[in-house]
């Protein structure tokens, strides 16, 4: 056995349930070694992404989640346009391109900071998504999730400025839910990244113009309402985008906004430590690095509980549909003995 082949073999381990991977682990790991170059070591990332993504998928259907790869996939698309669109919104922040015109203000010294290249990344995305969706999107949000983590223990080495947590962190979860954006898309939908960067020019103008020329605006009043605003917007995209399936008792909708229950509360950062620090402290609305970090924690913690409660609920519905239908074949009451008898 190669090492290669070894290498494959235990990110099957680690990503695929036990049975699954007993029966096509060796399938799925001889497919990816024919399509790898004869000289690779290690598993690409783009093989790292899919296999990850899948093996997330086997496991929902093992534990009875299987309207939630629908909604995944949907959650994925609203992701993905999302962080593309605050990506297009934070490098013109960056450059600012129109605070000398509009305030006669000309910035002095470092006008930009280490996340010109972290937003770049995502734009990329966009593009890659558009003429080269599936393992090659997944590849450029793979690497633009490793640029927006990497910005903050490069910027205490090369840079002193950078994006702040709060903005950092809700790119990072879309980012995450972007992982699963499906390679099989019409054209208006792989455009849906490209033209969210586009409809954040029109807010980027206004903020800069509020924001009186200073540099870095987005660590001020931008961030504290752009932030806010597109979480919100996100929730009311998911909410119209499940509605229509919704009346053809598709569900895809609501797993899709339990999906992303976590990146929009993200997106609500910093009100929330707002109104903790009011809570704790007293006084004005004065969000710190400790109520920044007790409301990811609860925000993070909020949405998994949520998710792992609509899994239970639809675990006990399939086993209640399950088992009339037993009982229907026998024409026993559910709960009796002639129905436990009934064979699966």
């Amino acid at each position: 056995m190669s090492e290669l082949e070894r290498r494959y073999l235990r990110l099957v381990r680690i990503f695929y349930p036990a049975g699954y991977r007993h029966e096509r682990g060796a399938e799925m790991v001889g497919t990816y070694l024919a399509l790898s170059s004869p000289d690779r070591r290690w598993p690409s990332v783009a093989d790292a992404a899919d296999l990850a993504v899948g093996g997330l998928r086997r496991r929902l259907r093992v534990v009875g989640a299987t309207g939630l790869g629908a909604g995944l996939r949907l959650a994925a698309v609203l992701a993905l346009s999302t962080a593309t669109a605050l990506a297009g919104g934070w490098t013109m922040l960056e450059l600012n391109p129109w605070a000398a015109a509009w305030t006669g203000f000309e910035p002095s010294g470092t006008s930009v900071s280490l996340g010109v290249g972290v937003w770049a990344a995502w734009l990329l995305t966009a593009v890659v998504h558009l003429v080269a969706p599936g393992r090659w999107t997944r590849l450029a949000i793979g690497f633009a999730l490793v640029l927006t983590v990497a910005v903050v223990p490069l910027a205490a080495v090369v840079h002193p400025y950078r994006p702040p947590l709060f903005v950092l962190l809700p790119q990072v979860c879309l980012g995450l839910v972007a992982l699963g954006v499906p390679g099989r898309l019409p054209l208006w939908l792989r455009l849906l990244p490209l033209a969210g960067a586009a409809a954040a020019l029109p807010v980027v103008a206004t903020s800069a113009h509020a924001g009186g020329g200073e540099i870095l605006m987005y660590y001020g009043w931008p961030a504290g309402h752009v932030l806010p605003a597109a979480g919100a917007a996100l929730l009311l995209v998911t909410l119209l985008a499940g509605a229509v399936p919704a009346a053809h008792n598709d569900l895809r909708g609501v797993w899709a906004l339990l999906v992303l229950l976590g990146p929009i509360g993200m997106l609500w950062l910093h009100p929330l430590a707002e109104e903790l620090s009011v809570g704790l402290y007293g006084g004005g609305p004065n969000a710190d690095r400790t109520t920044l970090a007790a409301a990811a924690i609860i925000v993070a913690f909020a949405a998994a509980v949520v998710v792992s409660a609509a899994r239970t609920v639809q675990r006990r519905v399939a086993s209640t549909r399950a088992a009339v239908g037993r009982c229907a074949a026998c024409g026993a009451h559910p709960g009796s003995r002639r129905a436990d008898r009934v064979p699966d």
